[in-house]
């Protein structure tokens, strides 16, 4: 007798196979969250027993400089030890829910941290007996070598490990459990807040470019801080003169709305033999870009940046940055830069290898470059 042939059920097992994978990367991301969430807190906790808890009983620092130096952190110690609860009991979605309402102290954190850690510094210059008693603290077993300073920072490292768990769950959830809906508001909300720490982060960081270039400037003529400026790169090229001359090695810095271009004070000045003298400001909005010659893999190449010498012109070229603009590029196109004035051309060489990795930032100057199709070769290092 022969036997009869078996149902075809491999599309019902695939699904359950895939179902049960997800649950096994969703229990395993689980569990790894709860283990770092109880190392975050152990880490928390060291600051805030050590440190908070007997300052303020000695009242070795003023409630305002406490406060300063620490911000928050007793209430992210809260709310992480609430979410930790729930994910020991299994709430893992409520309880991530119920986290996501304390998500904008870790912005408000991220916004006091420049000032926590100049106060600290102040601190520890000024007060003899805060520097003696930080200095006792650490010193401790429990913190393993590690300073106040390398602790203040782990609330914005433990931020950017939320967004990964978040995400994670989320990908190995059932999309038709109302667990699913919460897991999904969980990573938009750590979502926006990474995004308002990123953005404080990069706007301080601009600032500190900006004063640096600043005080590589000769004088106070060339203002660089400005509102709104965003600093991009910078890099030596050669400046060839339209006379025939011999080229010149120049500095350029380039800036969300200016080229500023500078050469070397004389060596044996008295002050400023390591500064920079600014030698031109070029307006982006109004210069426009031509390709003279190079290629995209090449090792040199020619482009001509000219300001317009008529009304007419510039407004043709306000017309082509505007549209320039609503289709900006981060391709890796490689440039060459040649800088021309309005009546006498100043031409630009290089043969540096350039990289086009600007960051998160959209800058006008290189999608313009990229919008006019020019291909030449290196241009800022």
């Amino acid at each position: 007798m022969s036997a009869s042939p078996l149902p075809f059920v491999v599309g019902t097992n695939t699904v359950e196979e895939q179902r049960a994978r997800w649950e096994r990367k969703r229990s395993r991301t689980a569990k790894e969250l709860l283990e770092t969430e109880h190392k975050y807190l152990e880490q928390l906790d060291l600051v805030l027993t050590y440190f908070v808890t007997i300052l303020k009983a000695k009242g070795t620092l003023k409630p305002s400089v406490l406060e300063t130096i620490f911000g928050p952190l007793d209430s992210l110690y809260s709310a992480s030890h609430v979410l930790s609860l729930h994910l020991e009991k299994g709430n893992l979605g409520p309880g991530l829910e119920n986290f996501c309402q304390s998500l904008d102290l870790y912005g408000h954190y991220a916004e006091n941290l420049e000032q926590a850690n100049k106060t600290l510094k102040e601190q520890v210059r000024k007060n003899k007996s805060f520097r003696r008693f930080k200095k006792l603290q650490e010193t401790r077993p429990q913190f393993q070598g590690r300073e106040l300073e390398d602790l203040l920072p782990l609330p914005l490292q433990r931020l950017h490990q939320y967004k990964h768990f978040f995400r994670d769950l989320l990908e190995n959830t059932s999309p038709d459990t109302a667990e699913y809906q919460k897991l999904a508001k969980a990573v938009k909300s750590v979502c926006e807040v990474s995004h308002w720490v990123q953005d404080i982060f990069d706007k301080r960081e601009n600032s500190l470019q900006l004063l640096r270039v600043q005080k590589l400037l000769k004088g106070q003529k060339t203002q660089v801080l400005s509102p709104g400026r965003w600093y991009i790169r910078e890099g030596w090229l050669l400046v060839v003169p339209s006379k025939g001359e011999e080229l010149k090695r120049r500095m350029f810095f380039l800036f969300s709305d200016i080229l500023v271009a500078a050469k070397p004070c004389h060596p044996l000045h008295l002050l400023n033999s390591n500064k920079l003298s600014c030698q031109a400001v070029y307006p982006l909005h109004q210069c426009s870009v031509d390709k003279v010659f190079g290629h995209t893999w090449s090792q040199g190449g020619l482009l001509s940046v000219s300001l317009p010498t008529s009304d007419r012109q510039k407004c043709q070229w306000s017309q082509t940055w505007k549209q320039v603009s609503s289709c900006l590029s981060s391709s890796g196109t490689k440039l060459m830069t040649v800088v021309t004035k309005c009546s006498e051309q100043v031409w630009v060489r290089t043969t540096l290898p350039f990289s086009s990795d600007m960051g998160t930032f959209p800058f006008l100057p290189w999608s313009l470059l990229h919008a006019l199709g020019l291909q030449a070769a290196g241009c800022f290092t």
